[in-house]
């Protein structure tokens, strides 16, 4: 309650003599209070989209150039084994929000296709506690700005789910009139929105990435007084791959040419490759993001997390087997960076298992925050993990495939099934690509494996919470 109004409904029972009493009460309150806020952290979540395991130069990636990102690194901590909760677009971001694994809130799967799309009955549950909610309760400014895709009707948009202000798109990019599948889905214009009203259709795409940082930068600069969280959700480099022109200079011919012929169409193989010029794009955000906490006095203020949504579709996973929508690594294990300066460690490599639920509860502690404690949340506070090399909080980690589980790490080991029976085991300590399939040599421990999903397959039964729907969905531009 403000501090005014405190004041106004006590001095009207409060003998004169008191007033000066309760006057300085109320101003050390309000300093209190500020005080208290100053002594917040920001958080700031960067959050690509189908970026790859080695799509990044210090996991890997040799023939990509992202300077800010390795830079970013050596100045943190470089993840190896941190996860996303599922190898799809909505399910991955509703796991981040809610730290919570996606069957557990029925947002593994669309109303009737893998993920949401235009005019989808079907979105986040407005019940859901999300980072933005906890946060904007314990005083936070929340801004959102990117690619939502959990729901695109009014009553899931990030403006309903603790976000004080949302410049981005309600789902990817593709879903647009120049999908390659148009004659079946009839997409909509892409609609382009400012809290909750659309702004645009069809923007240019080649401008989202710069428009995107540009909104971050704005929002960080508004909100410098006072502790904010910023989701930066890009919808880049998933398909049709979009660069702005300034960072064609170094295009391939076979690009260029691809470019030439469109002629009012989309080529999204020949956009192929653009994907160095993408991630270069996506690494130059990063360090616009940097440079402005540093111009304003704010880097020792802010916790940084770099990440993606799910494996690639044209980047790269290497080392790892598998691509998005698999539940091998490749599908959800991810390039992840954090970096606080003065705070977390430097120049460090990090192997303990963490995933994207983990944010919620993590970022919960550190801004004094409560966690809901009427529902089941599966994210841990890793923060002794970062800070103090304690081991990862999570014995097991399970890898969905829409709704159904099918593989289960445990330590070094993990076990694919299917139908209710292992199909491979692998040591991911000396196997990390799994080609090696050992379920013959360890049936014992294949065994043990198995019976940890099908006892997490009753607990998620037991414990789950419904999805949210709308009976007559309308189209944005209705609302």
């Amino acid at each position: 309650m403000n501090n005014f109004f405190i004041y106004n409904s006590i001095v009207g029972r409060t003998r004169p003599g008191a007033w000066a009493r309760i006057f300085l009460l109320a101003l050390l309150s309000s300093v209190s209070i500020a005080q208290s806020n100053e002594s917040k952290p920001n958080f700031i979540i960067i959050f690509t989209d189908d970026q790859g395991y080695a799509d990044v130069g210090v996991f890997g990636g040799e023939q990509l150039q992202t300077p800010n990102l390795d830079q970013m690194a050596a100045e943190g901590l470089q993840l190896t084994n941190f996860y996303s909760a599922a190898p799809l677009c909505s399910p991955s971001r509703a796991a981040l929000m809610t730290g919570s694994y996606p069957r557990r809130i029925d947002m593994a799967y669309g109303s009737d296709f893998m993920v949401l799309l235009a005019e989808d009955p079907k979105g986040l549950n407005p019940d859901e506690v999300t980072i933005a909610e906890v946060l904007q309760e314990a005083g936070y400014a929340t801004g959102m700005v990117g690619k939502w895709h959990l729901g695109d009707q009014r009553v899931f948009l990030p403006t309903r789910h603790g976000f004080d202000e949302f410049f981005g798109i309600p789902y990817s990019h593709d879903i647009h009139p120049f999908h390659p599948l148009q004659e079946r889905f009839n997409f909509p214009p892409l609609p382009l929105i400012e809290g909750e009203t659309v702004i645009e259709t069809d923007p240019d795409a080649d401008q989202l990435t710069a428009r995107m940082t540009e909104r971050a930068i704005q929002f960080i600069s508004e909100h410098q007084s006072e502790p904010f969280f910023l989701y930066l959700a890009h919808p880049a480099p998933h398909e049709p791959i979009h660069v702005a022109p300034a960072f064609l200079d170094n295009a391939s011919d076979e690009a260029r040419a691809a470019l030439r012929e469109e002629r009012g169409t989309i080529n999204y193989q020949g956009r192929r490759a653009l994907y160095p010029q993408a991630i270069a794009e996506l690494d130059w955000s990063v360090g616009e993001v940097l440079k402005t906490l540093k111009s304003l006095g704010l880097d020792e203020q802010t916790l940084v997390i770099f990440t993606s949504d799910n494996g690639p579709v044209v980047g790269s996973a290497a080392p790892l087997r598998g691509r998005k929508g698999s539940a091998f690594e490749g599908g959800v294990r991810e390039p992840a960076i954090v970096r606080w300066p003065g705070t977390l460690p430097v120049g460090q490599t990090n192997s303990e298992l963490m995933s994207t639920m983990d944010l919620l509860p993590t970022l919960t502690k550190l801004a004094s925050a409560q966690l809901p404690d009427d529902r089941v949340i599966d994210g841990k506070n890793v923060w002794p993990v970062l800070t103090q090399a304690a081991k990862s909080p999570h014995d097991d980690f399970y890898y969905f495939v829409e709704n159904t589980i099918a593989a289960v790490r445990s330590g070094r080991w993990k076990l694919h099934t299917s139908d209710g029976e292992p199909t491979a085991l692998y040591n991911l300590d000396s196997d990390i690509g799994e080609q090696h399939n050992v379920l013959d040599e360890f049936g014992q421990i294949a065994a043990e494996l198995q019976r940890k999903i099908d006892a997490f397959e009753v607990e998620m039964s037991t414990n789950s919470r419904p999805a949210g729907w709308v009976s007559d969905p309308v189209p944005l531009t209705q609302h």
